[in-house]
């Protein structure tokens, strides 16, 4: 039950912060490739990209890979908090009745590993999906799939099993940076809180202030990460599966940073924020509810 609470909760989440997260997408892939000598930049900020995405491609165009995005939400997810809520609930997570930094980081780690591998393929058709685009505004490589189970059979097809997993070299390290920053601060955060005694005891407004402060590290750990992982996801590759433009993750993160200096790694930040801000306090709301109903008494 602690797995399916987790999905739900982040599929909750998922279903407000899809457009932006292909705001995030776009905005993390312009400047990869070059277009008629010059560098592919068509999104000035967030708020031009989101208007600018809605014109051309219409609303739905802002919610392409909504229905991947919530499939890997509820196994990721699922798996990641559900994983995390277990060693909590087994006390690993606590010294002396309190919650340990460094025991949370840890386990929130590990987590967002087991998270990652099982999410990977999901992800890598998602992120294809929320990258196609009228051409006018394309960025990156474009992939022509007509949806998440035809990207599946596609690069299974093409490439076999391990195809799936391509570019979970950057997934792994991305989801559990993020997952260890994010668990770590909810986990201090909320107990903080309480131990403040602003609110009523074990309120909503406690675990929304929490994950308020937990977003804010998240994105500042987590940014540089999702835009090698999201390059890497999308590139184009040979008959053999290989990527055309990076050989993984190293040569990804050292190229982009070589190229479009630090800012590059940061590229898209406003839009990571205004998707992993909302989705993180959203989805940890969500979860801290209903692991309440579930269990009022736990």
């Amino acid at each position: 039950m602690d797995f399916i609470l987790s999905g739900v909760a982040a599929c909750g989440a998922c279903l407000f912060t899809n457009p932006l997260e292909v705001v995030k997408t776009r905005m993390q892939l312009q400047g990869e490739l070059k277009s008629r000598g010059s560098y592919q930049v068509y999104y000035r900020n967030v708020f031009h990209a989101f208007y600018t995405i809605g014109k051309v491609d219409g609303i739905a165009g802002l919610q392409k890979g909504l229905v991947p995005g919530l499939v890997y939400q509820f196994f990721m997810n699922g798996v990641r908090l559900g994983s995390y809520a277990i060693m909590e609930a087994s006390g690993y997570i606590h010294t002396n009745g309190r919650v340990s930094t460094i025991k949370s980081t840890v386990a929130g780690a590990v987590a967002g590993v087991v998270g990652a591998v099982i999410g990977s393929p999901i992800y890598l058709v998602k992120t294809h999906l929320q990258s196609q685009s009228t051409s006018s505004i394309a960025v990156g490589h474009q992939y022509k799939h007509r949806g998440m189970i035809h990207a599946l059979v596609v690069i299974h097809k093409e490439h076999g099993i391990l195809g799936l997993w391509r570019g979970s070299s950057a997934a792994v390290p991305r989801v559990s940076v993020g997952s260890a920053a994010q668990l770590s601060t909810f986990s201090a955060s909320k107990q903080f809180v309480s131990d403040m005694q602003v609110f009523s005891r074990d309120s909503w407004l406690e675990a929304l202030s929490a994950g308020m402060v937990s977003s804010v590290v998240v994105v500042l750990a987590m940014t540089p990460f999702d835009v090698v992982s999201t390059r890497l996801y999308n590139q184009p590759v040979d008959h053999m599966g290989k990527g055309l433009m990076y050989r993984g993750f190293v040569d990804c993160f050292s190229k982009t940073l070589k190229k479009e200096g630090l800012i590059g790694l940061y590229k898209g930040l406003g839009a990571s924020y205004f998707r992993l801000g909302p989705h993180t306090i959203l989805s940890l709301l969500f979860w801290d509810e209903l692991r309440k109903l579930y269990c009022p008494h736990s």
